[in-house]
């Protein structure tokens, strides 16, 4: 089966992650944000498409809104289930085969919850990163994984057993309680067990890794396991579409519950992202926009506006355009 590719022009599409978020101390400040580029934006747009989900969803609403977006579906042209959208695969030359992302992390046990951080939460560099990949990379041989190193803070799996798993992916555990997201894969349930076991070896071994002492001595977490995201394969030919501009700093922010710097991310984003599709919509160009929060994700398009939509618009115009931020505290 030919590699996915992307496709060679771009579509003017704004792809926002952690636009919301569910924690309380984010949803008090939402009313206090400011951003006139949105509030005019969104009285130009039509909502088109809205994809509502939960909170524990292993899949977050902008990872499957991208996958929407690039293509990335079944061969019936259905939505990946959740947990199961093939990250590794699709940015693989071989998306046929099953494959997977190990992350390497730090498991922060608490008096109630255990706690994942991960890699690029730990200043993670290749002098700690490589020699435990090393020391990982055999073990999962034996179990017919492949281990590959990308990077401190990526290692790239592949191997049979990485078929049909479900896992939630690092934006929707990163900085949280592990429990909610421990889930059984039932399409394998014996790869399931596998990697399991696998993890529970991996803590262990790092456990008594001469990085782990190195780390401390630095006073920085050590790398007690890793953890499993975007898996799966790729069954048919699929050429992928090109990915929309995500920032990125919204995302950030809300992975470390900083919510003073997500307020001022957003501020950001408008007076810039938000700005330039705004002036493009007023110009007449077919634009779109996705607003994901940790529940819903929500498209919007200026194009094609029928009788019903321009009539929608014109209300719109007479009564005052709501507040971005109402918006926000719906996704």
């Amino acid at each position: 089966m030919p590699a996915p590719h992307m496709a060679s022009e771009p579509a003017d599409h704004l792809l926002v992650p952690f636009a919301s978020a569910s924690d309380p101390a984010c949803r008090a400040l939402m009313p206090g944000l400011q951003l006139p580029h949105l509030t005019a934006l969104l009285a130009e747009l039509q909502p088109v498409h809205t994809d509502n989900g939960a909170d524990h969803s292993l899949s977050a609403p902008h990872e499957r809104a991208l996958a929407q977006a690039i293509g990335l579906v079944r061969a019936d042209g259905s939505a990946y289930p959740d947990g199961r959208l093939p990250w590794a695969a699709a940015q693989s030359s071989t998306p046929e085969l099953p494959q997977a992302w190990f992350t390497p992390c730090h498991f922060q046990v608490g008096m109630e919850q255990v706690t994942l951080l991960p890699g690029d939460q730990l200043g993670l560099t290749d002098e700690h990163a490589r020699p435990l990949f090393d020391a990982l990379a055999p073990y999962c041989a034996e179990d017919g994984i492949t281990l590959r190193y990308e990077s401190a803070t990526r290692w790239h799996a592949s191997g049979e057993v990485l078929r049909g798993i479900a896992c939630a992916s690092l934006d929707r555990v990163g900085g949280r309680s592990v429990e909610a997201w421990m889930t059984d894969s039932t399409a394998n349930p014996a790869g399931d067990q596998l990697l399991k076991r696998l993890q529970s070896e991996a803590q262990m071994l790092f456990y008594t890794h001469p990085a782990h002492d190195a780390r401390e001595a630095l006073r920085l977490h050590p790398v007690n396991g890793f953890w499993l995201s975007g898996a799966g394969a790729i069954d048919h030919a699929t050429v992928l579409q090109p990915a929309p501009t995500m920032p990125d700093e919204l995302r950030s922010a809300a992975l470390q519950a900083d919510w003073t710097r997500w307020k001022d991310a957003w501020t950001a984003i408008d007076s810039r992202n938000i700005k330039d599709l705004l002036e493009r919509a007023r110009r007449g160009e077919p634009v779109t926009l996705t607003l994901c929060g940790e529940r819903v994700a929500q498209r919007f398009t200026n194009a094609p506006r029928g009788a019903v939509a321009r009539a929608g618009r014109l209300i719109k115009h007479w009564l005052g355009n709501a507040p971005a931020w109402k918006t926000l505290e719906t996704l």
